[in-house]
């Protein structure tokens, strides 16, 4: 039983120009009635493409079984993967809420140690000026004192010098 060009490219899924040149080039032949054996079809190109075809389709009916769990296994890795990746995304973006809020709390530090270096200052010139207070008012406190002495001191001899003077006779 010969076939056609037609029905050998078809079959065999080659273009007939191919087939041409093949038959012109001398490695595939026809017969008188200008059909091919599909003998030569299967010496020069091989399986024909619709029984690999079938033979697929054959071998995937078998295989469906063992296809569909990989598939749904397949299904499952992706599921867990995408789950995966959501996770992944929330935790990334809690530690970077916490890289912020630790920026904020060093900040706030920051600020309070300026706070606290410039009240540091205003209560050392405080002290300072008030021991200088402090120390002021000490000497006129003496001050007082010892004039007073010197005034004491000054009047009694004042008083023995008259009285030298009036014994001075």
């Amino acid at each position: 039983m010969n076939i056609s060009v037609t029905k050998a490219a078809k079959d065999w899924g080659v273009s007939r120009t191919t087939i041409y040149q093949k038959v012109n080039d001398g490695e595939l032949s026809r017969n008188s009635d200008k059909k091919i054996d599909p003998s030569e079809m299967l010496r020069v190109f091989g399986e024909p493409v619709s029984k690999k075809r079938t033979e697929r389709s054959v071998n995937s009916v078998q295989s469906t079984p063992m296809n569909s769990q990989n598939v749904q296994y397949s299904t499952e890795i992706e599921h867990q993967l995408a789950l995966e990746k959501l996770k992944n995304e929330h935790l990334s973006q809690q530690v970077s809420d916490q890289r912020k809020l630790i920026e904020n709390y060093q900040q706030q530090i920051n600020q309070l140690n300026k706070t606290l270096d410039k009240a540091n200052a205003s209560i050392q010139d405080f002290a300072q000026v008030r021991l200088l207070e402090f120390k002021k008012a000490e000497m006129d406190y003496e001050s007082p004192l010892e004039k007073g002495k010197e005034k004491t001191d000054d009047s009694t001899v004042a008083t023995v010098e008259k009285k030298k003077r009036w014994w001075g006779f």
